[in-house]
């Protein structure tokens, strides 16, 4: 009997320390999968597009306003996405800064969700090229992406 109680014994510590080695944890950040990585080129509004999941950032500056504002788009790019966020969060990596964009919803956008959001900040009035992360919840759920801005055309020629 001592033997059988002993085996069961090793039987469940054995069990509990294996475990099955994954964190159960549902609220992880919504990230594109590095598979999906691929050059979607400039966004409609000639800025940097940003991978959000099922969702599209593009990233758009105004050096002269010291303003940033990120479009939120659909999959294909196509048309504008609203979203039911009242801000998102802009991490800039160089000079390391965060800031708030706030909601500005644009013609069309139902009420309580926006598919524009908007920044300003004294950094953004430098002429630099932007690298940083997106993120922010998503109509319930919590995105992230990052991006990195690339010389525009015309700023190659100067």
């Amino acid at each position: 009997m001592r033997v059988k109680l002993l085996s069961l014994g090793l039987l469940v510590i054995g069990l509990s320390v294996a475990g099955c080695g994954q964190p159960a944890d549902d609220t992880k950040v919504k990230t594109p999968k590095k598979e999906d990585d691929h050059d979607h080129g400039e966004g409609p509004h000639g800025g940097t597009v940003i991978e959000l999941g099922k969702y599209h950032g593009e990233f758009c500056m105004d050096h002269a306003k010291k303003q940033a504002t990120v479009y939120i788009l659909n999959e294909e790019l196509n048309k504008s996405e609203p979203i039911a966020a009242e801000k998102l969060l802009l991490s800039i990596t160089a000079p390391k800064f965060q800031v708030d964009l706030i909601a500005s919803p644009q013609e069309g956008d139902p009420a309580g969700k926006a598919s524009r959001f908007v920044a300003t900040h004294d950094n953004f009035g430098t002429e630099q090229e932007f690298a940083g992360t997106l993120s922010g919840e998503i109509n319930g759920k919590a995105y992230a992406g990052d991006f990195q801005e690339e010389p525009h055309k015309d700023d190659e020629k100067k």
